[in-house]
């Protein structure tokens, strides 16, 4: 399927993460619904974090920096099956991955409970262009730095989960 096609088709749920119908990407982005998104952190054996780029043409935040890999569940699909179908379709990566949070639906995850999962992996990414505009590999405190010099850089749920790993990491 292309990259954010419009008629994809999601579930919509409950602030409980329950499901309550389905709708088209387009439809739950335009009216704000809750939907459902996984995201994998794939750290390395020098604990740096992998990163991306969103490409230009991403629906939302097009060439934000965001996750090692992420996107929303396809309607009937688990958070687990969509974080290893998300590695593998945008970083050509597979590893095995560890649930990390789970956060509630809300404006700083764009309306989508979000789990993160972890991964370790030295492989060297093959991102897919229609994806992916860049990848980079960062110590948690350049990140860290970055997150507070330039938010911007970074989409929502991308700092909202970042911040929070980085807590754990130094809590």
């Amino acid at each position: 399927m292309p990259a954010d096609c419009p008629d994809e088709l999601f579930d919509v749920v409950d602030e409980a993460d329950q499901v309550i119908g389905q709708a088209t990407r387009q439809e739950v982005h335009e009216r704000g619904w809750l939907h459902r998104a996984a995201h994998v952190f794939v750290t390395n054996s020098r604990d740096e974090l992998l990163v991306q780029q969103r490409s230009s043409t991403k629906d939302s935040y097009p060439l934000h920096w965001t996750s090692s890999a992420s996107g929303h569940l396809d309607a009937g699909e688990g958070y687990l099956e969509a974080a290893e179908r998300e590695l593998r379709e945008e970083m050509g990566l597979e590893a095995p991955l560890e649930f990390l949070v789970k956060l509630p639906a809300g404006p700083e995850t764009s309306n989508e409970h979000t789990v993160l999962f972890g991964a370790e992996s030295d492989e060297d990414p093959t991102p897919d262009p229609s994806e992916v505009a860049a990848v980079a590999r960062y110590s948690l405190d350049d990140l860290s730095a970055l997150l507070h010099d330039e938010p911007g850089r970074f989409d929502p749920p991308f700092r909202t989960l970042l911040q929070w790993y980085l807590d754990r990491c130094n809590g």
